[in-house]
């Protein structure tokens, strides 16, 4: 197995993802290129300009503000295109696609892309794929994820959730020529090259605490210990609820957010507070349940930064084999508070990843797993996983 990476900046959308294409250079043995780029591009075009190039399927999403590659940061203020090429003659790879708008609930999404993807995988059934990837929109991922686990069970999974510059919908998924701002796409992936996958919120636990007592919908957070949830996190805080009040309290939540623990304590599940409404109740970037205890987290923008370079260590120590590629999501809003010192970040992965080949892209959604847990999503999260030989 072996990785390969490219990139562009060109205005030209169909001429920056042959350029991307181009520079990651012909394989013989590609079986799947991960494609994240601006939202500014129109989609199928760079696809279309990846496929003059590789035959073999483009799965992706538009990123928040840009994608790091082993060159550099690359977006900000000019459109982007960064690809990852996944090669090795053994490798076999399904892949599938839903628009939500055509199905009754985003379960049955995530269960016809994943089905058309084990359908063209072509293997036994009861031979289940060693991995999957998926990328959705926000705010259904988890019952995306509910559809999908009802083909293939429980299978290891990475991947994140599209994003645009503004939170304002102006995000894409594709899959070669589809795409979609409400869906899901899938790739199932059997190898006999190893992966491992590291997902973590790398935030501190403090001790302010409490119970959810009561939720509407799935990602409305009203009462934490039968007080308003703003009330109480001001409280926290030490904070003036009127310095938490509308879209100031996604800023402020950034380097503060809210965590859920799975049931063994291997991993803290962030829960990021999006908005702060009137009557004092969050809407949050993931399902809640009530019942569940919420643990408010910290960590400075110096740990935030710093985060990246220890999340590859401990992903390095668990890889037995030679690591072949990286493929690294971070979520936009840790991204949206690193601000300007983006660069850092890759001074980050440059000092930890070698010469190895590796992507990041900036997601409104996370996922990845726990060994003895199950998978899931979060949000300010980190989900990196290595390929091996």
């Amino acid at each position: 197995m072996k990785a390969l990476t490219g990139y562009s900046i060109n205005k030209d959308a169909y001429k920056a993802g042959k350029e991307a294409a181009k520079m990651a250079g012909r394989d013989k043995d590609a079986k799947l290129v991960f494609a994240y780029m601006s939202c500014d591009y129109d989609v199928k075009e760079v696809i279309k300009g990846i496929k003059e190039i590789y035959s073999c399927p483009v799965i992706g999403n538009t990123s928040f503000t840009g994608v790091i590659v082993p060159e550099g940061y690359i977006g900000g203020d000019k459109p982007f295109v960064g690809i990852m090429v996944m090669s090795d003659p053994s490798m076999v790879v399904g892949v599938g696609f839903a628009d939500r708008k055509a199905y009754q609930s985003a379960r049955d999404a995530g269960e016809a892309a994943t089905r058309d993807a084990r359908i063209m995988t072509k293997m036994p059934m009861g031979d289940e794929p060693d991995l999957m990837y998926m990328v959705a929109s926000p705010t259904e991922e988890e019952f995306f994820l509910k559809g999908a686990n009802r083909v293939v069970g429980r299978v290891p999974l990475f991947g994140g959730s599209a994003a645009d510059n503004t939170i304002s919908g102006n995000w894409s998924l594709y899959l070669d020529g589809k795409s979609t701002n409400e869906g899901v796409a899938v790739a199932l992936m059997y190898m006999k090259g190893g992966f491992k996958n590291e997902f973590t919120g790398a935030y501190r636990e403090t001790a302010d605490m409490g119970i959810i007592t009561k939720i509407e919908g799935t990602r409305r957070l009203v009462a934490i210990d039968k007080e308003p949830a703003v009330k109480k996190y001001a409280k926290w805080r030490g904070m003036k609820t009127a310095d938490l009040m509308g879209d100031k309290l996604l800023v402020e939540t950034i380097t503060s957010p809210l965590g859920v623990k799975d049931r063994l304590g291997d991993l803290v599940a962030i829960r990021h507070p999006m908005f702060a409404n009137d009557d004092f109740s969050m809407n949050i970037g993931a399902n809640l349940s009530v019942g569940t205890t919420v643990i408010r987290m910290e960590a400075s923008v110096d740990e935030l930064v710093a985060s990246v370079g220890k999340t590859i260590k401990a992903l390095k120590k668990q890889c037995k084999k030679e690591i072949v590629g990286y493929h690294l999501v971070h979520c936009g809003g840790r991204r949206a508070g690193i601000g300007d010192r983006i660069h850092e970040v890759h001074k980050e992965i440059k000092k930890n990843v070698g010469g190895v080949p590796y992507i990041m892209e900036f997601t409104f959604g996370e996922y990845g797993f726990v060994d003895d847990g199950r998978n899931t999503t979060g949000g300010l999260m980190l989900s990196f996983t290595a390929f091996t030989k």
